[in-house]
């Protein structure tokens, strides 16, 4: 049995080799498209695997430290310091955000100034122009201090190195531009240019007052590397009123490491999508190379070659062709860190030199094989099952029954192992269950459209139009081109518009619905006393403006019902409520833009047990109830409070709201700040500007963000998102676009009989381009209605009910749709039927 199981395979491999022998024709788009959608998913790890690999390489440099513990709002006590020191050299750095303002009060910019003390930094080195050491260019000359700023910060004030700025109440002059600081990556995302100054300075400033907005990270060397993995465990018992959030090397960037494998997961996922298009292509490659191949294999059945061999001898050359797409795409994907990294190194930690990542590259390959074998494996079952005898009558296997079960349990087998790779590959494994769900739901949809249109064809009435006539027929008759062309452009089509939608959604939220709704500032780390003067200067200033206030404070949520959160497996929904600390306020009455979904909203005089009203989406993703508890590390102090009700909350229309607040007697006495916010419709940049420079002039402590500035930040990382995923879609296309090539050139043979016929019967060559161009608008129409539908239905799910934002059709994209479907159905159809009117009858015609 393995005897003759041996021989077989050795026959059929040598059969193979031998008539690969002939060339790669007929399978340049068959390789096209494993390359394509091989590439897209090996760039896309190798890439990913690289920046992720630098940041837990480079990890100690990128936190400055062994290990970060950060306090928000609050310094470490002598207790907690000494904890610190007592394991190694102890840096300490704070950050906050303030007005930078030039002396005669005409401009001013926010920064994130960061204030750093002579230890810092403890790994890395902050690059400075000019290049001198931190001492002297943060150092001290009179009653100046100096600092370094961003680039930036200089373009927006209009000053150069030597000016004099003023922070809060300090004087500083800039000494340098600041060009790298090593824990820039770890410190988050800033919406305002640095200022680097010495903590000396920033104590002078008076910025650091009771309830400020101030982190204060102190980042230890550690003596013994070893203590590590357990110094976070022996801080928290210990000291377990501390609060603090507690980082380590291998983990510097954790927010950026999750962003980096989401979005790498995100177009894996799409490149996937153009593999599995591809695979359309393979289908309909391989069933058009068995069509050609009809005689060869009738021929090996007619002298005796058992079925088993011909499938191996065809099976056989497929998959190593497969491989040779395969490997075009992995060397893609090989070259593609050194490509990517290069233009990424100024922006995200990278290594030093790019190397070959053959893990990224393994998972590619075979995502690649079983794409191909998924793909292969149907239509040579159809050919098992065509006898020699009609394979020498039939131009095609297009009337084959459906394969035998084997063929049939081997196709399904290698899809849902495809499946199965990619979830097991995901980060986010129901994301990636619900994408593979959407397109196996497409597939399905694009065969039923396809068949509903020839189905519409087939009862539509008769037409005088001999043209058209012809064209109406083509779409319904027997080998139509009709499930090619709706399969494999729609899903391309599909896909191009989800993310065309969801981009134009975003962007409309960000320069429409929420600029006219938004406040135009936001006004943090406002002292009590100063709130009278403060309010009596914006009713000056803008006298029709709405003024909104309330107490503010910092806290991190340590636990839920009293289990450790760190130790919870939180969905990622919600894991953003839990990372670092938490705006939380107290109110009386529930805070406006929100309504309560569940409970009841404590009394006004209520001085019972704290409470605490929380989030009703963000609950759901936590999976909290009435009734639950939540602890809350505030100023050092562990508060737990009792869940009373939930609430609905309207993010996006920017005005103040919090994830959790408090009944009033929770924080009665506790020192802290307020958060203003001011609304006016009718004000120009003019009286932004008029405002503004009031504020900061008369409270040089308090912070304004003006909510313009942030949107326009916001809508340049939406932009450059919707770059690079407009580019992965764009594969998918290109990917569809070779398939609609593919399934055209496949018809090409039956078309050259089909005109042949019809011109010797008397159709002119123009009759033909008409009818050919009608069937081809037909269908391009067709698939972009489709595309439409289904590409708006997941933009709508998308937007609506995970971003929970409003959803708003655009018809400029429906016709961009339109006609770019038009353009590659009509576009690629005429150019091969050009060729096809060509062909002389006479040959043809002795062939049937």
């Amino acid at each position: 049995m393995i005897g003759a199981l041996s021989s077989r395979l050795s026959i059929s491999l040598r059969l193979a080799l031998r008539e690969l022998r002939g060339g790669l024709s007929g399978f340049y788009i068959f390789l096209a498209c494993i390359a394509l959608g091989t590439g897209a998913i090996a760039s896309v790890n190798s890439v990913s695997r690289a920046i992720t690999g630098a940041i837990a390489s480079q990890g100690q440099t990128l936190l400055a430290g062994d290990m970060r513990f950060e306090l928000d709002n609050r310094e470490a006590t002598p207790e907690e310091l000494a904890f610190l020191q007592r394991y190694g050299e102890v840096s300490i750095s704070t950050g906050l955000r303030s007005m930078a303002r030039l002396p005669d009060g005409s401009q001013q910019a926010l920064v994130e100034a960061k204030a750093v003390d002579e230890a810092y930094p403890l790994y890395g080195k902050v690059t400075a122009d000019p290049d001198r050491p931190l001492s002297q260019l943060l150092g001290r000359d009179g009653d100046v201090y100096g600092a370094l700023a961003a680039p930036l910060l200089l373009e927006r004030l209009g000053i150069q190195p030597g000016t004099e700025l003023l922070l809060g109440n300090l004087k500083v002059r800039i000494t340098g531009t600041l060009v790298t600081e090593p824990d820039a990556i770890s410190e988050g995302f800033g919406f305002a240019p640095r200022l680097l100054l010495s903590r000396e300075a920033l104590i002078a400033s008076g910025l650091v007052q009771n309830g400020s907005l101030v982190e204060h990270a102190y980042k230890i060397k550690l003596t013994d590397p070893a203590l590590r993995g357990t110094l976070a465990t022996t801080a928290n018992r210990e000291l377990p009123s501390a609060g603090w959030s507690i980082r380590t090397s291998d983990r510097a960037a954790p927010s950026l490491t999750e962003n980096v494998d989401r979005f790498s997961q995100f177009l894996t996922l799409v490149g996937l999508t153009a593999l599995i298009v591809g695979g359309v292509g393979v289908a309909n490659a391989v069933r058009a190379f068995l069509d050609a191949k009809r005689t060869t294999i009738a021929t090996f059945k007619c002298l005796g070659a058992p079925a088993t061999v011909v499938t191996l001898i065809y099976l056989i050359q497929i998959l190593l062709i497969g491989m040779v797409g395969i490997v075009i795409g992995l060397a893609m994907g090989a070259v593609a860190p050194f490509v990517a990294l290069g233009f990424l190194r100024d922006i995200l930690p990278v290594p030093a030199e790019a190397t070959i990542y053959p893990a990224a590259l393994g998972m590619a390959a075979l995502f690649g094989l079983l794409t191909t074998f998924a793909f292969a494996i149907l239509p040579l079952g159809h050919a098992r099952r065509v006898p020699a005898t009609a394979l020498f009558r039939d131009q095609s296997f297009d009337q084959a029954r459906l394969p035998s079960w084997p063929y049939l349990l081997a196709g399904s087998a290698a899809l849902a192992a495809l499946a199965g790779l990619a979830i097991y590959a995901a980060d986010d494994r129901f994301i990636a269950i619900v994408f593979l769900g959407a397109v196996a739901a497409a597939f399905v949809l694009l065969r039923l459209v396809a068949a509903g249109i020839a189905a519409l064809a087939r009862r539509s009435p008769r037409v005088n139009s001999p043209a058209l006539r012809l064209a109406i027929g083509n779409i319904h008759r027997p080998g139509a081109l009709t499930p090619s062309v709706v399969l494999s452009l729609g899903l391309g089509l599909a896909l191009l518009v989800t993310l065309a939608l969801i981009d134009g959604n975003l962007r409309r939220q960000l320069t429409g619905t929420m600029m006219e709704n938004a406040p135009n500032f936001f006004f943090v780390d406002i002292q009590g006393s100063e709130r009278e003067g403060f309010v009596d200067i914006l009713k000056q200033n803008s006298p029709q403006g709405t003024i909104q206030q309330v107490p503010m404070l910092r806290g991190r949520i340590l636990a839920f019902n009293g289990q450790d959160v760190s130790q919870m497996n939180v969905p990622p929904g919600g894991r953003w409520v839990l990372r670092g600390d938490r705006g939380i306020t107290y109110q009386e009455k529930p805070p406006e833009n929100s309504r309560l979904a569940q409970g009841e909203w404590w009394p006004a005089d209520y001085a019972g047990e704290p409470l605490v009203s929380f989030s009703a989406e963000e609950a759901e993703e936590l999976g909290l109830k009435l009734g639950d508890t939540v602890t809350v590390n505030v100023l050092g102090r562990n508060i737990t409070a009792k869940i009373s009700n939930f609430r609905q909350i309207e993010w996006e229309s920017l005005s103040i709201n919090f994830v959790m607040v408090f009944s009033p007697n929770t924080f009665r006495g506790a020192p802290h700040a307020w958060l203003a916010t001011l609304t006016d419709a009718n004000a120009t940049p003019a009286d932004e500007g008029r405002i503004l420079r009031a504020v900061t002039n008369a409270y040089p402590t308090i912070t304004s963000v003006r909510v313009k500035d942030a949107l326009d930040i916001a809508e340049q990382l939406v932009g450059q998102l919707a770059t690079a995923i407009r580019a992965a879609a764009a594969v998918a296309l290109v990917a569809s676009v070779l398939v609609l090539a593919g399934a055209l050139a496949s018809g090409n043979r039956a078309r050259t009989h089909d005109a042949v016929i019809l011109k010797t019967l008397g159709g002119t060559r123009r009759m033909l381009m008409r009818a050919f161009s009608y069937e081809y608008m037909i269908l391009g129409v067709a698939t972009a209605i489709f595309a439409l539908a289904a590409g708006s239905l997941s933009a709508w799910f998308v937007v609506a009910r995970i971003m929970k934002l409003p959803v708003t059709f655009m018809p400029d994209v429906a016709v961009v749709t339109l006609v770019v479907a038009l353009v590659l159905t009509v576009g690629i159809g005429l150019a091969g039927t050009w060729r096809i009117l060509g062909q002389k009858a006479g040959p043809v015609l002795r062939e049937l």
